[in-house]
């Protein structure tokens, strides 16, 4: 296994970590939690770099590190919903484009097929985790107002990458039996 492939493996592992350090009832342990969530999204840049800079790109990797950057996210964001930071509507359209979007990624992989990040999908990805990390440092009171507007595009950019993923691969849903 390739060092991004175990950068990804690593991203997974972080998560319950992060989840339950997240959902300690302590404000010290949140900054923790924020540090946690930091560095799993940074690893994502790194195996990414890493993977095309020396050519280490392999389909493990095509498809887990998408899943990753999902678990990731929507750990996230069920913490939030958890805390009252988030309506369980906006993070069921986040969980349904996640789920539908795997499990195109799957119908693909058994005809043989890998479907890579797109751009927008990669956007919504910064966007969910730049929009995490703020919220993970506004709920520690340092007062960044721009968290909910972050909120808010992460969500668009969730919908119109579903959509994207979606027309880009109207084909292959047609024909999967």
């Amino acid at each position: 296994m390739n060092l991004p492939n175990k950068l990804t493996i690593v991203r997974i592992l972080m998560i319950p970590i992060f989840m339950f350090v997240l959902l300690v009832n302590d404000h010290s342990y949140q900054i923790l939690a924020a540090i946690i969530f930091i560095i799993a999204s940074l690893t994502d840049t790194l195996d990414g770099y890493i993977a095309r800079k020396y050519n280490l790109v392999t389909n493990f990797g095509k498809f887990m590190d998408p899943l990753a950057d999902k678990l990731l996210v929507t750990s996230a964001f069920l913490c939030f919903m958890q805390m009252d930071i988030l309506p369980a509507w906006f993070v069921m359209v986040i969980l349904t484009r996640e789920f539908a979007i795997t499990g195109i990624r799957t119908l693909a992989a058994k005809e043989g097929v890998v479907i890579a990040a797109s751009k927008w999908g990669k956007l919504k990805t910064i966007s969910q985790m730049t929009a995490i990390i703020v919220v993970l440092f506004n709920n520690l009171s340092l007062s960044f107002p721009l968290d909910q507007i972050l909120l808010y595009i992460a969500l668009g950019l969730t919908i119109l990458s579903g959509a994207d993923y979606i027309m880009k691969n109207t084909k292959l849903l047609k024909d999967v039996n």
